[in-house]
């Protein structure tokens, strides 16, 4: 009997996060000052909001999953809210109050401000916010999760005397219908239902919230499926499930040892589960609701649910794992005149990504202090010293794997000794200053594994050889060390420096006229380096690129070169194999062209397929390249590693990205997605049409082929009812990854989702979107059948069947036999001395 279905998304929210309490709040966004006394703040027990209210005011919330950070600290700078603020609370401010990040994307964060009423109180609310945010499962689950949390949303936007407004329960359903048609379904239920009514909140129960859903977006989708299964009766028979499960809800290529079939008992604790009439629970029936609620359940998520958690082995190399990484990091918008943030390492760090990008500067002015900017492009500076603090609060907040500090450095001696000063004093042991005792610094040593790096921070920076450092070193301890000419080159590098890049092509989707900007050229780090933070470089050591064999010559799987885009896909077209098997034994960064000024991204799909670790794109640029990005990295437990398919690491194995033949050992699947409706789409009268595309090898990647019809005006609840769309091989499941995207009659993103090929689930599913960055939106889905199965070349379909169902093929072609027998086609004399055969031995 297959396994009962477990999904435990929710982290128990603390009793005193529960029970609530008073706290004053405060915003400030320019001139704006809002300040609010004494709200009841408080955290429902599914952890979905932050919500409070206040005597005379409406009520609002916050969403835990577009919660970032959650600071301790925080006064504001606005004087007369200051001055009232010490007046009421005293001059400790910053020991007892809170704030609160969040926001759906990387550069527009919000900050709500609470005052607690003291210190211990505030540390309370601290450590439990901090520990039910970051919940990655509970952005995966199931629609009908979806609407409770929808639910509840409205329940607490109340207005001043703590009533739900019927005009923002109007607003929820707002897709270009009519207001009369929620108003007419409000009063069917027998709920008010005039513009400026409201309603009582006992009287709002989630059960006539979800009736009131029904009568707005009515499931037409799964009333026809009901009928299909039901064969025209009232019930779907336990019988009828079983096969439906098994038939339709089952991926044939699973192993029925270790995923059974379903059988009837599987069947009744579903029924059970899901069906709320009583007389049809008793008759161990499935009505037409209690299939809606099973398919909308959790148990009927596309992805298996277990990929959420960390279930790839951590204990290999850090090369055999592909790595979340960002391109300067710093900037929030151009690569050209834009604005650097310490804030942007504080987002991604808590997004997942695992390494970032400084490139460091000498700073001007008395102090003489290193910033952080984009050198020569006129971008504005950061102070290196904050970025280091940011780093040091966010790196392990939502996973403990090692982080990389990606070092740019051009700076003077001076000014690096601030910069090893400063990483040594502020991350304390949080930085890997040594290598570990069982992954020592030598030829041929392997890369020690993520799981032996955990919490630690490594610095990726020129190294002087090791004679000259050991030298220098010991010198700089005795305060002997003497900074020569920085104009003077030091010949005790590990490599000569690298010069800026060739121009290089325009990338293919930069555009093109005279408006394009010169490109970026990126001028290498400095190799006069410092010994002291030379000595603080190990594993991630760069060098610059000479040759694939001269890189496996050496065998020094610490060093590791950057590539930029086009110099890498030139790598790529002509040396394809060498580039991945220089990826098995150490480590590559890629980074985008210089001449994507507008910091767009180029696809990271085509550097994972030769196995290049660090794939670094612009975080602030919610393009398709990082929505697969981010899409890809949300599994595994968001840790920010993911580990290569098994033949991209085995030095025993070769592989070509280009290939168009199954590889060696790995069975090619087909897929087919029906896209059958979309629900709460579009907020207003717009046409709807879906795309499914396909990234995966090059001969896997297929795009823009598979369209739906557009369906006109309704974005409400569309119904397309496409033949399936069909991939028919699929060489390497592994590295695939599905996109869906909708869009509407102007072809605007409305919303859109990655899926990973290899952790899909076949069945009827609905697949909740998310917005361009990555983040969930609260009812807008689509509902699709997936099927899933083993590539079959031309020809050997029947072959194929007769294996794997031995007795129906045969029955198949007996009652083929029988009917060509009657149109009076002689049968094949095999096929006659086979029954003649069965006679017998009956």
């Amino acid at each position: 009997m297959t396994k009962k279905f477990e999904f435990d998304w929710r982290i128990p929210v603390p009793e005193p996060l529960l029970a609530g309490c008073t706290f004053d709040r405060w915003t400030e966004e320019k001139d704006n000052v809002i300040w609010e006394q004494n709200a009841l703040f408080k955290v429902d027990e599914y952890g979905f909001f932050i919500y409070w209210k206040s005597e005379g005011r409406e009520g609002d919330v916050i969403e835990l999953c577009q919660v970032s950070d959650i600071r301790a600290g925080g006064v504001p700078s606005d004087r007369k809210l200051l001055y009232n603020l010490q007046a009421k609370h005293g001059n400790d401010l910053d020991e007892k109050s809170l704030t609160i990040c969040s926001g759906t994307d990387y550069i527009n964060i919000n900050y709500q401000h609470v005052m607690c009423p003291d210190a211990k109180t505030a540390k309370v609310w601290l450590d439990g916010l901090r520990k039910i945010t970051h919940n990655v499962k509970a952005n995966n689950f199931c629609p009908m999760t979806c609407l409770k949390k929808h639910w509840m949303r409205l329940c607490f936007l109340v207005d001043p005397q703590g009533k739900v407004p019927v005009k923002v329960v109007a607003r929820t359903f707002a897709s270009g219908k009519t207001e009369k048609l929620v108003y007419q379904c409000l009063s069917e239920l027998s709920l008010p239902s005039g513009k400026s009514d409201v309603i009582e909140k006992e009287d709002f129960t989630f059960d006539k919230f979800y009736a009131l859903y029904h009568k707005i977006c009515p499931r037409n989708d799964i009333e026809e499926l009901f009928r299909e299964i039901a064969q025209g009766k009232d019930f779907i028979s336990v019988e009828q499930f079983v096969n439906f499960l098994n038939e339709k809800q089952r991926d044939p290529r699973l192993n029925e040892i270790l995923y059974p079939l379903y059988d009837d008992k599987r069947a009744i604790e579903i029924i059970q589960t899901y069906e709320q009439d009583e007389k049809a629970k008793e008759e161990r029936k499935l009505t037409k609701d209690g299939l809606i609620r099973y398919l909308m359940s959790d148990e009927n998520a596309p992805v298996f649910l277990d990929r959420l958690d960390i279930y790839m082995e951590m204990d290999l190399p850090l090369c055999a794992y592909y790595i979340n990484s960002s391109h300067n990091t710093y900037l929030t918008g151009r690569q050209f005149g834009g604005r650097s943030s310490v804030e942007m390492y504080r987002q991604v760090l808590l997004a997942g990504c695992r390494c970032v990008e400084l490139d460091c500067w000498d700073g001007k002015g008395e102090d003489e202090e290193p910033i952080i900017t984009h050198g020569m492009a006129m971008c504005t500076d950061i102070s290196f010293k904050d970025v280091i603090y940011a780093i040091r609060d966010t790196a392990f907040v939502t996973s403990d794997y090692p982080v990389i500090l990606s070092f740019e450095n051009h700076c003077c001696k001076t000014q690096q000794h601030k910069l090893a000063k400063y990483c040594d004093e502020i991350f304390g042991d949080l930085l890997l200053k040594e290598p570990l005792d069982d992954y020592p610094l030598d030829q041929g040593v392997a890369l020690p594994p993520p799981s032996a790096l955990k919490r630690k921070i490594l610095i990726k920076n020129k190294r002087l050889k090791p004679e000259v450092e050991k030298q220098e070193l010991e010198l700089f301890k005795q305060g002997q060390f003497v900074i020569e000419d920085e104009e003077k080159e030091d010949a005790g590098c590990t490599d000569r420096p690298i010069p800026p890049d060739i121009p290089e092509t325009p990338a293919a989707d930069a555009g093109t006229g005279d408006d394009i900007p010169p490109p970026v050229q990126y001028t290498g780090s400095t190799t006069n380096v410092h010994p002291w933070l030379s000595s603080m470089v190990n594993y991630a050591q760069p060098v610059k690129f000479q040759s694939f064999d001269y890189a496996e010559e050496k065998n020094i799987h610490h060093n590791m070169s950057s590539f930029s885009e086009p110099v890498g896909l030139n790598y790529l077209k002509t040396q394809a194999i060498d580039f991945v098997n220089y990826n098995k034994r150490q480590m590559s960064r890629i980074y985008p062209s210089g001449t994507r000024a507008n910091s767009s991204n180029y696809m990271p799909q085509v550097f994972w397929n030769a196995g290049c670790q660090m794939v670094s794109l612009n975080f602030q640029t919610s393009d398709l390249p990082m929505q697969l990005n981010q899409g890809k990295f949300e599994y595994n437990g968001n840790c920010g590693y993911l580990l290569k398919p098994d033949f991209m690491r085995r030095t025993d194995r070769t592989f070509d990205p280009f290939a168009e033949s199954p590889v060696d050992g790995v069975i090619a699947a087909q897929c087919s997605v029906r896209v059958i409706a979309g629900q709460f789409l579009s907020d207003k009268k717009v046409g709807t049409y879906v795309e499914v595309d396909m990234y995966g090898l090059p001969t896997d990647t297929i795009r823009r082929e598979f369209r739906t019809r557009m369906v006109p005006a309704n974005g409400l609840n569309p119904v397309y009812n496409e033949e399936p769309f069909l991939f028919r091989k699929v060489v390497l499941p592994d590295l695939a990854v599905l996109r869906f995207g909708v869009y509407d009659e102007n072809n605007k993103l409305l919303g859109q989702r990655i899926l990973p090929l290899d952790g899909l689930q076949a069945g009827f599913r609905h697949i909740s979107l998310r917005t361009e960055a990555n983040f969930p939106m609260s009812l807008p889905m689509l509902f699709c059948n997936i099927e899933l199965k083993i590539y079959v070349p031309d020809g050997f379909e029947d072959f194929m069947a007769a294996l794997s169902d031995p007795r129906g093929f045969r029955e198949t072609q007996q009652k083929q036999n029988e009917q060509m027998s009657s149109m009076g086609i002689e049968v094949d004399k095999g096929d006659k001395m086979e029954k003649k055969e069965e006679k017998k031995e009956g």
